[in-house]
């Protein structure tokens, strides 16, 4: 048996954590910029607020409905997560990290000595709510797709107040009933509409379709699908998830840049980003993309771009930055008012199996590279950087409607006056 843990409206509940005033009130959260609004909580949606919509066009209704909008919040949700992540990874032997809010379980090698499965999942609510002050709903079955229906069951299905096990014939037909094919885990858009076009309208429909027919007319994941629906374990989470092939660090700016010095401090923080990403997950680079343009929706758009090789793969910020400074000038003309910017590592490799070059001495330091890193882990991100980044970086991100960061930053963790 599996289950799949989520978070309700994580973004929103998570802004609800540190503020209790604000629970059963409509709540949204806003994309970078404050751009679009890519979190809703249940009362927002009853108020009316759709999701993925731009914040300007709906600014006047959430004014008018007492809609609380916020910027982003991405020290506290990544914090909260890992927090949510270690208690629910007491409940089973095996835990998987799905998403920022979705996590799996699997009961394989413990299903028997838990007397009740329903009675473990409400334990695993009560925990999560108590220790981490986050509503969490739990989804039971044979399989992950299964457990994922359970899920949408213990949230959208009246009677099961979230905790559904789908444990026996007649619930699982039940659920299936109810719920849309579309909604089923690994049903897209684009095949959901072909199924409709077969008849097929509901996850029970699906279930029942012929898994050599599904994998004849859309794929073998589908057929997994189908099976799965049907209580046959076709697929896993992977034991060890394979490396990125290439990483990025690219962001549209809060303030347009016109100047040259602005330019080459935020390429010289994506640089800094790209390559602690390079570092997590045991890579190096060789070639690097730098580039930079002005918004698409300009009178004029306008884009320039410049590739480096490396002589020796290299994962050292100060190695990549000093990179970037070297090709700022070719990216920067006067008068173009620049709004996106990047850092792509497109050619990477093992940091722990380089090819050394005998003509071209690497100018790593690793041992650097090591404090740099653990400095910025324990005592937050950029608490050590280079010059280049500068250090108002008026540039950066707009967040206007930013809460604290209660439990990353010191000066915003919460003060108690007796």
């Amino acid at each position: 048996m599996f289950a799949l843990v989520d978070a309700n409206s994580f973004y929103c509940s998570a802004e609800q954590v540190f503020r209790p005033d604000w629970r059963g009130k409509p709540i949204v959260v806003l994309s970078n910029n404050d751009g679009c609004v890519v979190a809703a909580n249940r009362q927002a949606k009853e108020a009316g607020v759709p999701k993925f919509v731009p914040y300007f066009q709906i600014k006047d209704l959430c004014q008018k409905k007492g809609v609380i909008a916020l910027s982003s919040n991405y020290e506290l949700y990544g914090d909260l997560s890992s927090k949510m992540m270690q208690i629910i990874g007491r409940f089973a032997p095996e835990h998987h990290i799905y998403s920022i809010d979705e996590s799996f379980l699997s009961f394989a090698n413990c299903y028997p000595a838990i007397p009740c499965l329903f009675s473990q999942g409400q334990a695993i609510r009560r925990a999560v709510w108590k220790e981490a002050r986050l509503a969490v709903c739990v989804g039971i079955g044979s399989t992950l797709t299964l457990a994922k229906v359970a899920n949408h069951a213990a949230k959208k299905i009246q009677g099961y107040n979230g905790v559904c096990v789908i444990d026996n014939e007649p619930k699982r037909i039940d659920i299936l009933q109810q719920l849309e094919a579309g909604d089923v885990w690994g049903i897209g858009r684009r095949i959901s509409k072909k199924l409709a076009l077969m008849n097929i309208k509901t996850a029970f429909d699906l279930a029942a379709m012929p898994p050599g027919l599904a994998r004849k007319q859309f794929s073998i994941e589908v057929e997994r699908t189908v099976r799965e629906l049907n209580g046959q374990v076709c697929k896993l989470w992977d034991e060890a998830r394979a490396d990125k092939k290439q990483i990025f660090s690219t962001r549209s700016v809060g303030e347009r840049i016109t100047d040259f010095e602005l330019l080459h401090q935020a390429l010289s923080k994506h640089a800094a980003i790209a390559a602690a990403k390079a570092r997590k997950q045991g890579s190096s680079c060789k070639s690097m993309l730098v580039f930079a343009s002005n918004s698409p929706y300009d009178e004029r758009p306008l884009s320039f771009k410049t590739t480096i090789h490396f002589p020796c793969p290299t994962d050292d910020t100060t190695v990549i930055t000093t990179a970037v400074s070297n090709v700022v000038s070719e990216l920067y003309r006067p008068g173009v008012r620049y709004y996106r910017i990047g850092v792509g590592l497109i050619d990477l490799a093992s940091t722990h199996n380089a090819q050394l070059d005998l003509f071209n001495q690497c100018k790593s330091n690793p041992r650097l590279m090591r404090v740099y890193d653990a400095i910025n882990q324990r005592y937050g991100s950029d608490t050590l950087f280079l010059a280049a980044q500068g250090t108002e970086q008026k540039w950066t991100m707009r967040r206007d409607l930013l809460t604290p960061q209660y439990t990353t930053n010191w000066n915003c963790v919460p003060q108690i006056k007796c």
